[in-house]
Parts: structure tokens; sequence; C-alpha cells
């Protein structure tokens, strides 16, 4: 093997050495980038549960003054919600089913 074919190899490798150093470099600046939203998306999470808190304690507050029970409205309202969560999965649940049945009958027909 010749000098000329070894330093074209080595040349190749660090071609690609330093192709792959700046893709690892636009990874870190992304993850980096990533973890700064992930930061403020957390701060605002955090800062509009607490301002949902403060609200419903004076909603709460509000209906007791109007003599309103405001937790049985809550509970009726979390059981409304759990009926809807469950007839939407059962609704998921057939149109999965239906989607398996076609693929299947797909596979037999076209065998």
């Amino acid at each position: 093997m010749g000098l000329g074919s070894t330093a074209k190899k080595i040349q190749g490798l660090s071609d690609r050495a330093e192709a792959m150093y700046k893709q690892v470099q636009k990874l870190q600046d992304r993850i980096t980038g990533l973890e700064e939203e992930l930061d403020e998306t957390h701060d605002t999470v955090t800062r509009m549960d607490h301002q949902l808190t403060e609200q419903r304690a004076l909603l709460l507050a509000i209906a007791e003054e109007q003599g309103i029970d405001g937790e049985e409205i809550l509970a009726e309202a979390a059981i409304d919600e759990a009926e809807l969560e469950d007839e939407e999965a059962v609704t998921d649940d057939a149109d999965s089913a239906a989607a398996n049945e076609e693929a299947t009958a797909g596979e037999t027909a076209s065998q």
C-alpha cells in the first residue's frame, strides 16, 4: 500500500470525523434548546396550576356565598368527564378492532 492511498484514507477518516463532530455539536445545541424550552414550559405550567388553584378557591367561596355546593358540582363534573372518557375509550377500541379486521381481511384476500 502506497503512502498516497494511506494519506487518502486518513484524509477520508478526518473528513468523516469532522462531519460527525459538526453533527454532534448541532445535536448538543438542539438538546440545550430543548432543555431551555422544557424549563420555560415547566415554569408556565407551574404558574398556571397555581392560578387555577387560586381561581378554584375563589369560585368555591363565591358559590358558598350564593348557597351553592361547589364541591358537589365539581364531583358531578368529574363523574361526567370520566363517563365521557369511558365512552371514548370504547369507541377507540371498536375503531381499532375494525381496522384490525380490515387489515386481516386484506391480507387474506391478497394470498
